[in-house]
């Protein structure tokens, strides 16, 4: 069977074979590295499992320094792990060897990452809503 050149190809299949820019969407642009946080006591844990509690995260960072706060942030619906949760430390140092010890380890049967938490952005102004007054 031959097949026929583009040219005389019906009309509505000359778009498909096309090859001018309107036919594909743009390519993605290459995702940004991602910064690194500045040093603090407070650290992000992520890839928690589901069964990870805040006691069993709390236990599992306390080897490396005196944890002030550990808390794993649930589902208001279900109750369960969303993923992720944070560790207070008392000290940089200690963060810093929590980071060490538990980045990469695992937790529950699920491999955690732990990095310095990043601080909130600001909440948008409620000047600039946009709603009339």
């Amino acid at each position: 069977m031959a097949l026929r050149s583009v040219a005389t190809c019906p009309r509505s299949l000359r778009r498909f074979f096309s090859t001018s820019g309107f036919g594909f969407p743009p390519r993605p642009a290459a995702p940004q590295p991602r910064e690194e946080a500045e040093p603090s006591t407070n650290l992000f844990v992520s890839g928690l499992s589901k069964r990870t509690t805040t006691e069993k995260l709390r236990e599992a960072f306390s080897p490396f320094g005196e944890v002030i706060h550990a808390r794993v942030v649930t589902d208001h619906v279900t109750g369960y792990s969303k993923g992720f949760g944070f560790v207070r430390y008392a000290k940089i140092e200690d963060a810093a060897k929590g980071i060490e010890g538990m980045h990469g380890k695992f937790l529950d049967g699920w491999v955690i990452f732990a990095e310095y938490a990043r601080p909130r952005p600001q909440p948008p102004s409620p000047q600039n809503s946009g709603y009339a007054n």
